[in-house]
């Protein structure tokens, strides 16, 4: 293969995987309104509307936060927005006790460059 051909082939497998979104990241905190009093109430609800969103397919892996801060979703969605309405419908969200960061995340794309020619 051509020199330039390989280059180009990286240039637009690069091009493509750093436009494609497989997964979102939704990394969630505690508002104000989520005081260690109101939160025993509702987790029951919530870790069993997790649960099915996580059976349905939806998360694909749930994390607390080490600090106690709040939880760390993987999403099987590539809508930021699907993913917001998701995780604002759990009781949580509903009783605006969480709120999340939304982060489409994709293939490594800079990997590409190890389909470019190195320069001779």
């Amino acid at each position: 293969m051509a020199d330039n051909a390989r280059s180009s082939t990286g240039a637009t497998e690069m091009a493509a995987a750093k436009a494609l979104t497989t997964r979102i990241l939704a990394i969630g905190t505690w508002t104000a309104k989520a005081t260690p009093e109101k939160r025993p109430a509702i987790m029951p609800d919530e870790a069993r509307d997790t649960l099915r969103l996580m059976l349905a397919g939806k998360i694909d892996q749930w994390f607390a936060k080490s600090d106690g801060s709040g939880a760390v979703f993987l999403m099987n969605v590539t809508d930021p927005a699907e993913a917001h309405k998701l995780l604002e419908d759990l009781p949580l969200g509903r009783a605006d006790m969480m709120v999340f960061e939304i982060i489409p995340v994709g293939p490594l794309w800079p990997l590409g460059l190890l389909l470019a020619e190195p320069a001779k």
